[in-house]
């Protein structure tokens, strides 16, 4: 079965040689992907939490200063 690097996007057959990589085909692909990673080059599209929520740090369901006294 032919795999495709996610880095170079190069096909390779599985062996037991580029198995310690996977699922790179190599060392260097596998470096490549964590200097990208290091460097901030992946971003997630869209915010994990809603606005709100980070302005005051608190959880609206969970925080006292927010109930009526």
């Amino acid at each position: 079965m032919k795999r495709k690097c996610p880095t170079c996007r190069r096909s390779f057959a599985p062996s037991d040689e580029t198995q310690p990589y996977r699922p790179f085909c190599s060392a260097r692909c596998r470096a490549a992907d964590l200097g990208t990673w290091l460097d901030g080059g992946y971003r997630i599209a869209t915010p994990l939490a809603d606005d709100t929520e980070l302005d005051d740090g608190g959880h609206p369901e969970t925080d006292d200063s927010k109930l009526p006294h």
